[in-house]
């Protein structure tokens, strides 16, 4: 009797799927140009998507049991938390980490076991006016691994949440040189990276270039694709961020780099099992902008291999 063929391997079973606020515009816990959080939310779940990542702290409820009832009567989990923190300002510190706990707090209470750390950005991101150095001191470089190191330790023993840094754009973890400064001088124990495959684009960076050579550093991934034209604009009228987005410098998939069906096989090869959640800076965006986005995001993707909904498991 005949055996029936084996199937090829459709899919890229070590890696999740989900979304963020990004996706729908939001930078800011409150703001005019926004959506509400409900919307979102709806639409999130309207898209398809069943994990999401918590956005800017106060965007949604920072109540956790009002959180958890919004979650469950859409049928959402959440996939971690995200913070801004100055990990290169000693005098900081403190202020930075008691923000950190109310996130890390947050995300434990949600069930989810990641904190995307992202520095600060170097220019305002409404105006672009610069606020600080573009470059850090030899001074600020050798205390930034171990504060990565120091929070990262306190997160997983108190919250039993992972720290991941996030690379950005105008920020100090930008360029391709300092990814890879911050991971040879942290400890991966207790810090990683939340690979940003956009920003990494955006800072000249290989992403298939990391993930061959940290892999086993690669904790968390956001996945967007940066217009290449736009990228050469930032370059040559030093543009910000900010004014980079307004031009439509994040664009859907499959336009842009890096190509996602490129960053999914790569990923997919690792002995890990990870979130890949979507981002799209959309900010300023019309409301009816972002679910026609992500649905087609969505579709993109799981045409790429990527369509997992379970969660992965967390080796702690």
């Amino acid at each position: 009797m005949a055996t029936a063929p084996i199937p090829l391997r459709t899919t890229a079973g070590n890696l999740c799927l989900g979304s963020a606020p990004d996706s729908w515009g939001v930078w800011f816990p409150e703001d005019e140009h926004q959506v509400s959080y409900t919307r979102f939310l709806d639409e999130l779940a309207e898209a398809g998507y069943k994990w999401l990542e918590l956005g800017p702290y106060g965007y949604l409820p920072t109540d956790p049991e009002r959180l958890k009832e919004e979650l469950a009567v859409r049928g959402l989990q959440v996939s971690g938390g995200t913070v801004f923190g100055a990990l290169h300002r000693p005098e900081a510190w403190d202020d930075m980490l008691a923000h950190v706990r109310q996130v890390a707090a947050l995300t434990a209470a949600a069930g989810a076991h990641h904190l995307v750390l992202i520095p600060p950005m170097y220019r305002d991101e409404k105006t672009g006016a610069f606020t600080e150095s573009p470059e850090l001191t030899a001074e600020q470089w050798a205390g930034f691994g171990r504060a990565a190191v120091r929070l990262g330790k306190l997160l997983l023993d108190e919250y039993d949440v992972r720290l991941v840094i996030h690379p950005h754009a105008d920020s100090h973890i930008q360029t391709q040189p300092e990814i890879e400064r911050l991971l040879n001088e942290s400890d991966s124990r207790y810090t990683n990276l939340c690979l940003d495959t956009g920003h990494v684009a955006y800072g000249g960076g290989d992403n298939l270039d990391l993930i061959r050579r940290f892999g086993e550093r690669v904790g968390y991934v956001h996945i967007k694709q940066m217009d290449p034209e736009i990228l050469a604009q930032v370059a040559a009228e030093n543009l910000s961020f900010g004014e980079a987005v307004k031009r439509g410098v994040c664009v859907s998939p499959p336009a842009g780099a890096p190509k996602p069906a490129d960053v999914v096989a790569e990923l997919a090869r690792l002995d890990a099992e990870l979130f890949v959640i979507v981002e799209q800076d959309l900010y300023p965006c019309a409301p009816d902008v972002p679910l026609p986005i992500a649905v087609r995001t969505r579709e993109h993707l799981a045409g790429c291999g990527l369509t997992g909904t379970q969660r992965p498991h967390i080796d702690r």
